[in-house]
């Protein structure tokens, strides 16, 4: 009976040492799985200037951007990034879904919204294992405020969302107590009060807006360590309203506080109903309450500030023992805003219209070890090109034929661009840019910045981007076959493509 016992023991032992040893071996493909995934964050920010981003070359040298530069220097930047529309909500569809948006959004809209038929990049990389989440800006254009709909994060890939589904938020007042004091707290483009979380809402009653999107994401990168995440970081800054900065930044800069939006000031803000967020809004988000050497001066202090965020969370990478195996894409929505003191020189124009300005952005992208550090590509590409791209790295399959995106690293030198905005549009195919683009910016003083177009009405205008690409001399009489060739290449395109 001893005899049976120690068999039966010894068999015991042997089954236990042999799940240890499973456990271990499963344990050790898992960390090889995670080591094969990198983990993804793509920080889209608003409305940055093209000279306004230090990784440049030739950037406006009153800019002090460290660790945007530190983000630069550690991968691959790229000096002609595209991105399909001059402002927030088509553009970040664009990015979202790797698709010109107007592709289903035939007036070429401010609000293309998101079809169902249309996959994006949190979808795909969901579906390869990875956690998703957005924090930040939700902006595609169409049913702001809600959560039963296609745009809102949670129905459309992501597995967590905290912010704002709209085109812009106030700064510092995301408190509940707030929104329930103003009369119009959905009354503007911007909105004020609580951040959406998922299926409810979350009140701060401190903190400003940028300090909170950079907490929560850091938060969010300590929770899912053992496991690849996909984290869309879509900043609010430096968009309106610009002279909302911590007191450091402003002091740094030289220019006064502002008063935060009260609705119970006796003040009028502006020609709108006194007292309502919609007339602060107003009043400053352009050229006339600020004047354009502060506006300038707000702006740097805005974009300093949102700098060192981005400095926090590659520090809290590199202190989670995240930085080696996290890839970041770094891209702005548009070109940088007249009304804001953004700098897009040498290009012309800027957010709103179809010139370089507009839609030729700052762009990085990092990956210790993987991704060429300190390596710049001057070949034009698209941001349609990301979702490809961060598919691949993920491991996750592209099943859509109609993508416009390709691989960020094997860019066509003749490969044609198209875009579509309002009663504008604009091709480029090797060095040469047709368009009619036409300025549009609220009428509105623009700041000392702005470059103006040569010419600005509907008429088509050729340009030869690789020698000009400030757009400063229109070679269309000199080239009538490009001009045709870029029409009928354009006109090709719009006649596959849009659906009917």
């Amino acid at each position: 009976m001893k005899h049976s016992f120690f068999l039966m023991l010894v068999a015991v032992l042997f089954s236990c040492n042999s799940k240890k040893e499973n456990i271990e071996i499963s344990q050790s493909e898992s960390q090889n799985q995670k080591q094969d995934k990198p983990n993804i964050i793509l920080i889209v920010v608003d409305d940055q200037g093209y000279a306004d981003f230090t990784p440049f070359d030739n950037h406006d040298e009153t800019v002090s951007t460290p660790n945007i530069s530190r983000l630069g220097a550690s991968g691959t930047v790229f000096t002609q990034a595209y991105v399909t529309a001059p402002v927030c909500s088509p553009s970040r569809a664009g990015i979202l879904t790797g698709k010109n948006q107007f592709r289903w959004d035939k007036p070429a809209s401010w609000g293309p919204g998101l079809p169902d038929s249309v996959k994006t990049i949190a979808e795909y990389l969901k579906e390869a294992g990875y956690a998703t989440a957005r924090i930040g800006k939700n902006d595609l254009g169409r049913n702001f405020h809600k959560n039963d709909v296609r745009e809102y994060p949670l129905n459309h890939g992501y597995d967590e969302f905290l912010g704002f589904s709209a085109h812009a938020h106030d700064y510092w007042l995301n408190s509940q107590s707030i929104k329930e004091r103003t009369p119009d707290p959905y009354g503007t483009s911007a909105l004020l009060g609580p951040l959406m979380h998922n299926m409810g809402e979350k009140s701060y009653e401190e903190g400003y807006l940028t300090d909170i999107f950079t907490d929560e994401s850091i938060a969010y990168m300590k929770q899912k360590r053992d496991k690849p995440f996909f984290l869309t970081l879509s900043y609010n800054a430096v968009h309106h309203l610009i002279h909302e900065v911590p007191k450091k930044y402003l002091d740094k800069y030289n220019v006064k506080v502002i008063p935060n939006y009260d609705p119970d000031s006796l003040v009028a803000y502006g020609k709108h109903k006194e007292g309502t967020y919609s007339a602060y809004y107003d009043k400053y988000s352009r050229v006339g309450a600020i004047n354009t050497t502060d506006l300038r001066n707000y702006y740097l202090a805005n974009l300093n500030c949102l700098d060192d965020n981005i400095g926090r969370v590659l520090d809290a990478l590199k202190e989670n023992d995240l930085e080696k195996n996290t890839l970041i894409v770094f891209i702005s929505d548009n070109g940088g805003s007249p009304l804001t003191g953004a700098n897009n020189a040498p290009l012309t124009g800027g957010k709103y219209s179809l010139w370089e300005g507009g839609i030729r952005v700052p762009m990085a992208v990092s990956w210790p070890g993987e991704i060429e550090a300190g390596k710049t590509v001057t070949q034009y590409v698209s941001a349609t090109d990301i979702l490809p791209t961060l598919a691949k790295a993920g491991g996750a399959t592209v099943t859509d034929k109609d993508i416009d995106g390709i691989d960020l690293f094997s860019p066509q030198d003749d490969r044609l661009l198209v875009w579509k905005w309002q009663k504008t549009w604009a091709a480029r195919q090797g060095k040469w840019k047709i368009t009619n683009a036409k300025e549009n910016h609220w009428k509105s003083e623009p700041s000392n910045q702005y470059i103006a177009p040569i010419r600005d009405d509907l008429t088509i205008k050729l340009f030869d981007i690789e020698n000009d690409p400030g757009e400063r001399n229109d070679v269309s009489e000199d080239h009538p076959e490009i001009v045709k060739q870029l029409q009928d290449a354009y006109n090709n395109w719009c006649e596959v493509n849009i659906i009917k």
